[in-house]
């Protein structure tokens, strides 16, 4: 099975050495060269400097053949534009991207992403811990 992530952050990284983990084929797109070194020394995976948005850069990590992409960066919108060309362009279905503003998540949501906010995970964590529940029916 064949991951590709976009964004190399601490999220990007722990994920992309857990799937390996997994013996997934993982490939790993960031900008940023230095982000990298949060891989560690046992990721053995592939490596793809270059913006997430670019479709050049999106075959080089063989996007064509992802059976899974998640989209990790801090950027929301910069997510959201390359979930819709990984989507559009390349077909892939089966897509995850972190969207931080909890307005934001919800219209990725009614495009079709599926999405994962970190603020809105991080609230409910709270409101549980302090044993507060509020009329949306969070705890």
């Amino acid at each position: 099975m064949k991951a590709i992530i976009l964004g190399c952050g601490r999220v990007g990284a722990m994920l992309a050495n857990l799937l390996e983990q997994e013996k997934m084929e993982v490939t790993v797109i960031d900008a940023n060269d230095n982000a990298f070194e949060k891989l560690g020394e046992n990721y053995s995976g592939s490596r793809v400097s270059g913006n997430i948005t670019d479709e050049a850069i999106l075959r080089a990590a063989g996007i064509e053949q992802a059976d899974l992409v998640a989209v990790l960066t801090s950027d929301d919108i910069a997510n959201l534009m390359a979930a819709q060309i990984v989507k559009q362009k390349f077909g892939r279905e089966k897509i995850l991207v972190r969207v931080r503003d909890p307005i934001k998540a919800g219209a990725f949501r009614e495009m079709g992403l599926a999405t994962v906010c970190p603020t809105n995970v991080e609230l409910d964590m709270i409101l549980k811990e302090l044993k507060i529940k509020t009329k949306k029916g969070k705890s």
